[in-house]
């Protein structure tokens, strides 16, 4: 039995509004909170105990997921009362895995949307005799990314943060934020005090002669990060270009959830979901676009690419294309907001006051 750590003590700071009220791993994707799409993916992949790292808004995981028995999982939480980066996160639930020194122990970052290959990583690790294995992917612009060069058995060779110049950009193998460590390594990292794995662990690591070893696995892999990531995940996975066995329906163009109400000639396409007891009026069109809790579309308005947080209402014949909508804002009827504009929660915004010109 592999055992797991997943990372869910961020602020999710690059995602606000959305993570106001509610810590980044449980903002719904695809009908569900974020979190449940990795604890499913793990479980099918084997793992049966899970600890959750937890710091931000922390009092909300347990209550929702419980001991982890409904998805088959044994489910513990610590939470960290001051920031203490990922690898001071690592260390600090140490004393509550079972695993033997030479154990491998999976770590997942709380932010990331992978179709990662669970089991080859952790077969990888135990085949390399490594003492720590990252998931390597390969991105096309790898500048605001860690670099991770490997030689040709798939050994890393060195990390590199964030290179800038084209001298720098040695590989586009990029950390894709999931790792399996010996037991025993986790309690090397310092315990008490903040650690980055990236930038003091694992180099650390590197320059002490350990063994890490790279796995390149270039399915499906997305970064959180930002709302509009955030809301191409969810629709990736309501299409299934994502994979996930949490998405609660079918696959398809969209993903109605139980008390939702839609107007039989509203138009839901690209990956759409419509969370619990929303309301989507006649004649509204919605494309890639998530609708939370309890929100209200109203008729005629059009909306792509954009997130409606819960309780926020959209006026009738309003425009959103890229917006992101903060929990219980109110817009009017007859705005237009485009590119990225986010709106704070609670925010009011009267009829008509918004507008873009046709050529913006």
């Amino acid at each position: 039995m592999t055992e797991a750590i997943l990372l869910v003590g961020g602020k999710g700071t690059r995602l606000r509004p959305l993570t106001v009220h509610t810590p980044k791993p449980m903002v719904p994707a695809a009908g569900v909170p974020f979190l449940t799409h990795q604890l499913a993916r793990a479980r099918a992949a084997g793992v049966e105990h899970i600890v959750l790292a937890t710091s931000y808004l922390a009092e909300v995981f347990e209550p929702y997921f419980g001991d982890g028995s409904e998805l088959g999982l044994h489910l513990e939480y610590v939470t960290e009362h001051e920031p203490l980066g990922t690898g001071g996160a690592i260390r600090n639930v140490a004393s509550r895995l079972h695993s033997a020194p030479d154990d491998p122990v999976l770590i997942f970052n709380g932010d990331i949307l992978t179709g990662l290959d669970i089991a080859a990583l952790v077969d990888t690790h135990r085949t390399s005799g490594a003492d720590v294995s990252l998931h390597l992917t390969r991105v096309e612009d790898p500048r605001a990314f860690g670099l991770v060069p490997t030689d040709d058995t798939g050994r890393v060779t060195a990390f590199l943060e964030k290179p800038q110049t084209p001298e720098e950009i040695v590989t586009d193998q990029i950390n894709a934020g999931a790792y399996v460590f010996n037991r025993s390594v986790i309690d090397t990292i310092p315990a008490g005090r903040p650690v980055s794995v990236e930038r003091e662990t694992f180099p650390g690591l590197l320059a002490e002669g350990a063994h890490l070893q790279g796995m390149v696995d270039s399915t499906y892999w997305l970064d959180l990060g930002t709302p509009q990531a955030f809301v191409r995940g969810s629709a990736d996975l309501v299409m299934g270009r994502a994979p996930s066995p949490a998405v609660p329906g079918r696959r398809g163009d969209r993903l109605v959830l139980e008390t939702a109400e839609v107007a039989g000639d509203a138009k839901l396409t690209g990956g759409t979901v419509v969370g619990p007891r929303a309301v989507i009026g006649a004649g509204a069109r919605i494309d890639g676009s998530a609708v939370l809790d309890g929100a209200v579309v109203e008729e005629g308005a059009r909306i792509r690419d954009s997130l409606i947080g819960a309780g926020a209402r959209i006026g009738a014949r309003t425009v959103l294309d890229g917006a992101v909508v903060g929990d219980g804002a109110r817009i009017g009827a007859d705005n237009e907001l485009r590119d990225g504009i986010r709106i704070w929660c609670d925010a009011d915004i009267p009829a008509g006051s918004v507008r873009f010109s046709s050529d913006q």
